[in-house]
């Protein structure tokens, strides 16, 4: 049997699937939830501190969502399918995703804080970038430059469909941003071969990361540069 809380925030979850926050008013919760109206107060201390308990139950949807996305090869493939999954997700959930990601009240406790787990999970994507020689600046900055253009794109197409809610912008905005911290995808691939060849040597020469022969040798094979004069 659900709790009194878990009915209340299941009640305000439902009730933004067709509101935003602002519109929903406490004694519509209560009547949905089935309990009076103390137990808000005596569950979450205001109705600001329900809406910040709904964004981060939105949070866990969200990462719920993402950790579904299959994972290939090719690490900044993966970054495009993260972010397309990430705009469909605030398409179909325009109002939680707006109570996710543009919080109200000052105080740090106001704010969700799924945030940054939703952080963390794009740094270890982008450190498979970096692992795979593909990223060409530091991994927190580029996870905060995804993330921001991500929410942006989903926040203009919200709130100005006519205007933003083409696709194709959305993807031109992922493919401008992706290229930019991941390297263009007519870039010359035995740079990426390189940086992953040097952070290997560094690896062995400190003893941090040991790498077998054959591993390097499939990456020397990698640098040489292609032509007549490779197989001469």
């Amino acid at each position: 049997m659900s709790t009194a809380r878990e009915r209340i925030l299941e009640a305000t979850a439902e009730l933004l699937a067709t509101k935003d926050a602002l519109a929903i008013s406490t004694r519509a919760i209560c009547d949905l939830a089935k309990v009076g109206m103390p137990e808000i107060y005596r569950q979450f201390g205001d109705k600001q501190g329900l809406l910040t308990a709904v964004a981060d139950l939105g949070f866990e949807r969200f990462l719920a969502n993402k950790r579904r996305n299959p994972l290939t090869e090719d690490p900044v493939a993966d970054l495009r399918t993260a972010w397309d999954s990430h705009v469909s997700f605030a398409l179909g959930n325009p109002h939680l995703y707006r109570l996710m990601f543009t919080p109200t009240g000052d105080a740090a406790d106001a704010k969700p804080q799924g945030i940054k787990e939703a952080q963390a999970l794009l740094l270890s994507a982008v450190e498979r970038c970096r692992a795979a020689g593909r990223l060409r600046t530091a991994p927190e900055a580029a996870g905060r430059a995804i993330l921001s253009a991500n929410v942006g794109v989903c926040l203009m197409a919200l709130s100005f469909p006519d205007l933003f809610g083409d696709p194709d912008i959305s993807r031109s905005v992922r493919d401008a941003v992706l290229g930019k911290v991941t390297g263009d995808e007519g870039e010359d691939t035995r740079i990426g071969s390189a940086t992953v060849l040097a952070q290997a040597l560094v690896g062995t020469l400190t003893g941090t990361a040991p790498v077998d022969g054959a591993a390097l040798d499939g990456l020397t094979r990698a640098l040489r540069p292609k032509g007549p004069s490779a197989s001469a």
